[in-house]
């Protein structure tokens, strides 16, 4: 009987753990990861922290699931370390566990930049429902909050902490917000709504150091700029976990390397999800950890699915406001776009040629799925070019 050993509890291994259990009906699944908490649908966590959804309803998969799927899941269980050449994990509590085959979901952490005075009480950053646990009872005491960066997750607390009636001042080092994401004016446009919501901004600004002497009483600005604040939480990106495969001997670069079939340098370890670096660097997005999640378990259970990468593209909602971008939203104005803006809406299409590379949605996003769909099969679109504007964007 063959042991798949999973570490990481997110969709990645989630999904590769239900497509091997698909394809091997007798296998022992385990997944390990130092969450307390059966996989959950992290892009809700600002809901829980508004106190609009209760914990239960979080759940992406009940443990009632795991048991259905007969797959071992073992909460409050950290990776410490590896030797792949005995095939075993080390974990705390002192556990040691065998594997036949590993998948490495480890995902990845908030990086926190070295800002003087970051270690301070009440600098938080949003990753899990612990983090969110903790911020909301920090925040219970708080009523200036800062958010360092301008980050998806941080934006959504930041609106999470406005319904409670908190004061929020985001500062952002680039000159507008969501820089993957919008162009100036869909950025322009983002802001103001949010201005109107009653969030505060610094654009262009870097932190020079987070004042107080045990916890947070100020931000200080390097233009010499002094927020007050008694919580700052940090949003300024993440970084995948590599510790665990380095300690494995895994080829790492932005992170763990894999070809096609997701697998690593080592025939029986494959990696997915944030940690995964196919091509130049690790997606980062849930649409691509979910994909990269099915075809590792297919292959983990004798497979033979190829990856060949998945399109730049992620449909959210930002402060309550629908936003999709995919590929190149040509930024610098350097390639031949179409775009309409209204109340509230902004929609442009970043056209190569006859094909389209690129695009936003914001406000409203109708028809997001037939043009990446376009993007992803290079379709000629020169038979309705100059339609596109008329017809809103849905080919």
């Amino acid at each position: 009987m063959t042991h798949y050993l999973i570490v990481g509890n997110g969709v990645a291994g989630t999904t590769a753990a239900e497509n091997i259990r698909k394809l091997d009906h007798d296998a022992n699944i385990t997944i390990i990861t130092d969450e307390g908490f059966p996989f959950y649908w992290r892009i809700r966590l600002n809901e829980y922290l508004a106190g609009e959804i209760r914990e239960e309803e979080l759940l992406a998969r009940s443990k009632d699931w795991y048991e259905d799927q007969k797959i071992a899941l073992k909460l409050n269980t950290r990776a410490i370390g590896g030797d792949a050449d005995k095939k075993l994990i080390f974990t705390e509590p002192g556990q040691e566990i065998l594997y036949d085959t590993l998948l490495m979901a480890v995902g990845s952490h908030s990086f926190i930049p070295p800002i003087e005075g970051a270690d301070k009480r009440g600098v938080f950053a949003l990753r899990s429902l612990q983090d969110t646990k903790e911020i909301a009872a920090w925040a219970r005491e708080a009523r200036d909050v800062v958010l360092i960066g301008g980050g998806l997750l941080g934006l959504e607390a930041g609106n999470a902490l406005l319904k409670l009636g908190k004061n929020i001042t985001v500062v952002e080092f680039f000159p507008r917000l969501l820089p993957r994401q919008l162009d100036v004016k869909g950025a322009g446009m983002l802001q103001e709504i949010m201005e109107g919501m009653g969030f505060s901004f610094r654009l262009g600004a870097k932190t020079q150091s987070i004042s107080g002497e045990n916890q947070v009483e100020g931000v200080l600005l390097e233009g010499g700029e002094t927020l007050g604040a008694q919580m700052v939480i940090v949003s300024a990106g993440v970084r995948p976990n590599l510790d665990l495969a380095e300690s494995l001997g895994l080829e790492c670069d932005k992170g763990i390397k894999v070809d096609g079939s997701l697998r690593t340098n080592r025939a029986d370890i494959f990696a997915a999800g944030d940690v995964a670096q196919f091509g130049a660097m690790p997606y980062g997005i849930w649409p691509a950890a979910m994909e990269e999640g099915k075809i590792a378990g297919i292959n983990m259970a004798g497979g033979s699915e190829k990856y060949t990468g998945t399109t730049m593209a992620n449909t959210l909602k930002v402060v309550g406001i629908d936003l999709a971008s995919a590929g190149d939203i040509d930024a610098e104005g350097k390639l031949e776009s179409k775009s309409v803006a209204g109340e509230g809406i902004y929609k442009k299409i970043v056209l190569k040629g006859n094909q389209i590379v690129g695009c936003i949605m914001l406000g409203e996003t109708t028809g997001f799925a037939k043009v990446t769909k376009a993007m992803s099969l290079k379709q000629d679109i020169s038979q309705i070019r100059d339609h596109l504007i008329a017809e809103g964007f849905d080919l």
